[in-house]
């Protein structure tokens, strides 16, 4: 693997470390923000709460827009520029929470923070799947979601520690704020990478500014201009044969497979663990301090098993690990239902919920990123990308939305014991395995163009 795509997709990847501590950070600022501005009444008549919707799901609504309307300026500004205006959006959003007098501007600046992650998930992918090559597509998108959990890992530390060092009145403030700093790195970071030489190909821009662009790739002057004309012919190639837009049928096939894939990952319930871990495991009979401290077991596991999950995405291919997380999801999740309703021990049940990340981090969370951005064809991959991750996050914000209803300790329809809402997420995760099993197709070693003909309207199936 060449060491300068690597740094420079790595930079990129950037955007899933600051999406991850973005995602977690909140969940320190739970219960002290919940206590601070006595966020936790229902709105009404309705089923959902104040706390819900303005201070846990708001960022999760950001993530909603960002995503659905990130392929966007991902086509028309380019994936170096939103990548750029998305750090941006993340240094805003970090101060402005960390500072906000009351709870309504408060939601405003985690929306703000909400509309980059959404738009990051679209961006990064994308373009590292644009610079890489197809045997080496799989482990450098996936560096996306390494980054994702390196940077839950990061939160909880940095919850965890911020929680003991600060008194607990502007503890939550710093949590929020220190995603500022690296924020505002990231942003000077990516102003240094090249545009991806598709992207400026679709554009029609000079053969000079792309093979400039190439070079910068690390590929060697004199094979640039080769790179170029295998590109040009691909690229003109999908532009002949799909003139339609994303939804006049020919797409489909990726269209259902990048809704399905993210509706299942969100319905394996990993949103609501994270968002909710140290509350989810007070109630397993850890106290405030042991639960925050815990909650870094769940990020460290997560990181050791993204790791798994990268070094085998391009050997064992994206199918083979989805059976695996599949697995281990429905063993996991019925165990941690089963723990709550016996009343086992928080070690055994906190067991079960690390066997649960560690499936997902094989799973779900090595291929998701990786497959999305690699099944529709070029002209389109901005837009289905959106498509695909905008599901992801509708879902993420429903259930983010729905969990105080269920969850909270005084309101909650659950609040005595939750164990059915980890029963309905493993029988969930029943049905994802039959879908890997009977309609997933796989993608590895296949190039991007090829799979574009492949998975809309070609002749030959991957499965």
């Amino acid at each position: 693997m060449d060491k300068r795509i690597f740094r420079i997709s790595l930079t990129a990847a950037l955007a899933g470390f600051l999406f991850g501590f973005d995602t977690v950070v909140i969940s320190g600022a739970n219960q002290p923000i919940k206590e601070l501005w006595h966020t936790n009444w229902f709105l009404g008549d309705s089923i959902f709460t104040f706390h819900g919707i303005f201070i846990m799901s708001m960022a999760l609504w950001g993530t909603v827009l960002g995503s659905l309307f990130g392929g966007i300026p991902t086509d028309r500004l380019g994936r170096k520029k939103t990548l750029f205006w998305i750090g941006v959006l993340y240094f805003i959003s970090a101060v402005g929470s960390a500072m906000a007098p009351e709870a309504y501007s408060f939601s405003f600046f985690r929306f703000i923070g909400g509309v980059g992650v959404g738009a990051s998930s679209v961006a990064a992918p994308v373009y590292i799947s644009e610079i890489s090559t197809a045997a080496t597509r799989g482990r450098l998108t996936a560096m996306y979601q390494f980054n994702i959990v390196f940077g839950i890992l990061i939160a909880f530390i940095s919850n965890y520690l911020i929680g003991v060092i600060f008194d607990e009145n502007v503890a939550w403030r710093w949590m929020l704020g220190i995603e500022g700093l690296p924020a505002l790195i990231y942003t000077l970071m990516v102003m240094k990478i090249p545009n991806s030489p598709r992207w400026l190909l679709l554009k029609n821009r000079a053969d000079s500014v792309i093979i400039e662009s190439i070079t910068r790739l690390g590929i060697e002057s004199e094979r640039a201009s080769i790179h170029l004309s295998e590109i040009k012919v691909a690229v003109f190639e999908a532009a002949e044969k799909h003139k339609e837009n994303l939804f006049s049928g020919k797409y489909n096939k990726p269209l259902v497979l990048a809704f399905l894939l993210a509706f299942f990952n969100q319905l394996s319930g990993i949103n609501f663990v994270l968002y909710y871990a140290p509350e989810i495991l007070e109630r397993a009979g850890l106290a405030s301090g042991e639960s925050l401290f815990s909650s870094i077991s769940i990020g460290v596991i997560n990181l050791i098993f993204t790791f798994v999950g990268i070094a085998l995405i391009d050997k064992l291919g994206r199918k083979q690990l989805m059976y695996i997380g599949s697995i281990g999801y429905i063993i996991s999740l019925a165990m941690v239902g089963w723990c709550f309703y016996t009343s086992a021990s928080s070690v055994l049940l906190l067991i079960f919920i690390l066997v649960f990340i560690a499936s997902h981090a094989v799973g779900q969370g090595a291929v998701i990123w990786v497959f999305i951005s690699e099944i529709f064809p070029n002209k389109v991959r901005s837009y289905g990308q959106a498509w695909g991750t905008g599901t992801h996050w509708v879902f993420a914000a429903l259930i983010t939305l729905l969990t105080p209803t269920f969850l909270d300790s005084e309101i909650g329809i659950f609040k005595d014991n939750p164990w059915p809402i980890f029963i309905f997420f493993s029988v969930m995760m029943v049905l994802q395995l039959l879908w890997v099993i009977f309609m997933m197709p796989e993608t590895k070693g296949i190039s991007l163009e090829e799979l574009g003909k492949l998975l809309s309207g070609g002749k030959k199936d991957t499965k």
